[in-house]
C-alpha cells in the first residue's frame, strides 16, 4: 500500500510511449498484451501498457477488470 502511494507520487507518469506492437497468433503474450493483442512501452521506465488500436488509447487496470475491453488479439494479430 506504501508502496503504491509512493510509485504515486514520485514513479514514472508514463508520457512518452513506444508505437503500439502488436503479438501475433500463436507466441507467447505478456500481461499487457493478454487483455487486448496490444501493447506500447513506456519509453521512461520500460513498463508495457496494453493499448486499445480502436479506440486508439491505454487500457487501464480498471477498464480491462470491468470487461469493458473486449480481447482484440484474435482478430488483429493475423
Amino acid at each position: 500500500m506504501v508502496g503504491k502511494v509512493l510509485n504515486a507520487l514520485f514513479g514514472c507518469w508514463h508520457t512518452h510511449y513506444s508505437f503500439p506492437q502488436t503479438v501475433r497468433a500463436g507466441t507467447r503474450r505478456n500481461r499487457a498484451a493478454s487483455v487486448t493483442g496490444t501493447y506500447v512501452v513506456c519509453l521512461d521506465c520500460g513498463k508495457e501498457l496494453p493499448y486499445d488500436w480502436q479506440e486508439m488509447r491505454i487500457v487501464s487496470d480498471a477498464d480491462a477488470s470491468s470487461g469493458r475491453v473486449r480481447s482484440l488479439a484474435t482478430k488483429e494479430a493475423s
